[in-house]
């Protein structure tokens, strides 16, 4: 008596049952008229002790029916016996999801590697608890919970081929607690199968596992486990697939607006109701999309992309030569991961986007460093997720989608253009020379030398520049004060012994380019680039080619010279384009006689060509020696390489 009053809702077969489990089942079993979900009968076979015949292997297999909390069905005999949930039949439109499952402590629990329980698990059977969410594709559920990679769950309904589709599925649907899209409802043997593709829908309907009766009043079990998207979402969209989807893409057009809405478009219920999966983070889809955009709407402004799980915008690019005119782009609510994302769209003239619940998002420390980093890829945008932002800083005129062709020197009057050709040519007619001690003249008696090199994090000694690398005073890699005051060459001897400690080197006079910075009275600041070679001992130049930037700070010196009082050189390794034009024209060689001892007739060749070409004899002398005196080949040769303009200034100071 003590018991029934601790159990007041439970009749004496219920308490039975619960102390011995195997033999309220056979009681029921015999009871029982059901067909094919019921153990069939099997005669007892001679054995010895308490465990005779087939008796367990009957009450494991309607275990495997029933809804024991150890796991191994679903609706079964104890389940019709004394199950105290809210039973939905066949006729009710309301069901009720608040009842508890009860705990079996006479439940045998599955053991892992039970070799009488391997074959079930196999074939998907012996999974009780009404489903969850395990690995693989099995037809079992489970009492965990797991997130699908894919983003999609298959849920199973074991016996369901029994029940009407649209019966089973407005069951489920008025006692599941979030809304849900069946996909590819189909039936594998005496299951059922559909796919949902939201995580949250899949817990709702784990959750109606049990909770639905039918007519012969069993418990419908519902499994749902991770699964891979539906098969068919594998290929591409068929012809008559691609009609249904401009359809509904018509549907959702707004002509008033120039505004299309593909919001969680792969729900679509038109779409849906033909099996048309519409999934816009494959590739395949999104390119359909943007081609039925072209061909029928490239006049759009407005495209609404959100809750389609969209993660990379890689056919995004194509809306920006094929939809020029879109200003407004929802990308809500889907799983950008990083901002490097937006670049590939952000040749768009946005003036308004929707980032808002992505998961980049959440990789800004704040807001301001948010709207910067999408105003920088979006310089006109007015309106980030619905907050209105200021006023875009620009300039009207377009940006210029071609780079002007680079100038040439600028000397700002030809009186300082002669003055510094002069200079250079005499200053690296020295420096190119084997003796650089000359070039003690060219500085001031206070006078000071840096040398820098790019900055690198290699291993300097491995690089072309290794022997300009210990003598660089680049600040970004010298940080000790000392060391920097110590890189600087003071005074005119330091500076000239330094310069002589350098590798030798050829000059390409033609690729001097000139700019003059300041210039007064009193001093005269300009800079020069070109390129040039190491040269060896025995004469060869090095295959590498090094280019310069020097700048020169001045002051007059006599009647018409230049005093360097500062000189900081900077050198790098040469550009392809710099290598390619480098050493073109022919370089004059240095002498104390431009003209020597000439015949006659070679001395009024000289003085004719000269005239004509308007180059000093220095050069007129160098352009007929290299043709061989020939001046009419002279004149064609002088003329092209005018024209490419592959003959330096100097060549013209007379």
């Amino acid at each position: 008596m003590a018991d029934l009053e601790e159990f007041p809702r439970m009749d004496r077969v219920s308490l039975s049952k619960r102390k011995y489990p195997n033999l309220a089942v056979e009681t029921r079993v015999l009871n029982d008229e059901h067909d094919d979900r019921t153990a069939p009968q099997f005669r007892n076979r001679k054995g010895k002790g308490s465990h005779k015949g087939r008796s367990y292997d009957r009450s494991r297999r309607d275990r495997q029916r029933g809804g024991h909390a150890g796991g191994f069905g679903g609706p079964g005999p104890r389940s019709r016996l004394d199950d105290t949930d809210i039973d939905v039949t066949m006729s009710d439109s309301s069901q009720d999801n608040s009842s508890q499952n009860r705990f079996d402590p006479y439940a045998r629990p599955l053991r892992k590697g039970d070799g009488r329980f391997d074959r079930d698990r196999r074939q998907g059977k012996g999974r009780g608890g009404g489903g969850g969410f395990r690995g693989g594709d099995r037809g079992g559920g489970g009492n965990g919970a797991g997130r699908s990679r894919s983003g999609w769950y298959k849920v199973t309904i074991p016996h369901g081929r029994k029940y009407d589709k649209k019966w089973l599925l407005s069951a489920l649907q008025n006692i599941c607690t979030t809304q849900y899209t069946p996909v590819q409802y189909h039936v594998d043997h005496n299951r059922v199968h559909f796919y949902v593709d939201d995580s949250a829908a899949a817990t709702a309907l784990h959750k109606c596992s049990h909770k639905i009766t039918d007519t012969d009043g069993y418990k419908v079990e519902v499994h749902v486990n991770p699964s891979a998207p539906p098969s068919f979402l594998l290929a591409d969209l068929k012809p008559e697939h691609l009609e249904h989807l401009r359809q509904c893409m018509a549907k959702r057009f707004d002509g008033s607006q120039q505004a299309l809405d593909l919001n969680n478009i792969r729900t679509d219920p038109d779409l849906a109701s033909q099996n048309i999966e519409v999934t816009l983070n494959r590739k395949t889809n999104m390119e359909a999309v943007i081609k039925i955009i072209e061909e029928n709407i490239p006049e759009l402004t407005g495209l609404n992309l959100s809750n389609n799980r969209i993660h990379k915008l890689d056919e995004l690019t194509d809306l920006v030569s094929k939809v020029p005119n879109l200003k407004t782009l929802n990308l809500s609510h889907n799983e950008l991961k990083s901002e490097r994302e937006l670049d590939k769209v952000k040749g768009l003239k946005l003036v308004e986007l929707w980032l808002n619940r992505n998961p980049l998002c959440d990789a800004f420390k704040d807001q301001a460093s948010y709207i910067s980093a999408v105003r920088q890829r979006f310089p006109r945008l007015l309106k980030l997720d619905g907050h209105d932002l200021p006023a875009p800083i620009g300039f009207d005129v377009e940006t210029p989608t071609i780079i002007p062709p680079c100038k040439g020197s600028c000397f700002g009057s030809d009186e300082i253009k002669v003055l510094i050709l002069r200079f250079l040519t005499q200053y690296y007619s020295i420096y190119d020379s084997g003796d650089r001690q000359p070039l003690l003249d060219a500085y001031h008696d206070g006078a000071s030398l840096s040398l820098t090199t790019p900055y690198t994090t290699q291993n300097p000694s491995r690089s072309s520049l290794g022997e300009y690398h210990k003598d660089t005073r680049n600040l970004k890699r010298i940080k000790d004060t000392t060391v920097r005051f110590r890189l600087l060459k003071h005074t005119r001897l330091n500076v000239v012994a330094f310069l002589n400690e350098l590798p030798k080197t050829q000059h390409d006079i033609a690729s001097f380019t000139v700019d003059v910075n300041t210039f007064t009275n009193t001093l005269l600041s300009f800079t020069v680039s070109g390129v040039f070679k190491e040269v060896a001992v025995d004469g060869k130049s090095r295959e590498s080619t090094m280019a310069f930037s020097r700048v020169f700070i001045t002051v007059p010196a006599g009647n018409s010279g230049l005093c360097i009082v500062n000189d900081q050189l900077f050198i790098r390794m040469a550009t392809t384009e710099e290598i390619r034009r480098a050493f073109v024209a022919p370089a004059p060689t240095p002498s104390s006689s431009p003209v020597p001892t000439l015949t006659a007739p070679q001395q009024e060749m000289l003085t004719a060509f000269s005239l004509k070409s308007g180059m000093n004899l220095e050069w007129s002398q160098k352009c007929l020696i290299d043709n061989e005196w020939d001046f009419n080949r002279a004149a064609q040769v002088f003329t092209q390489l005018k024209t490419d303009g592959k003959i330096p200034e100097v060549a013209f100071i007379k």
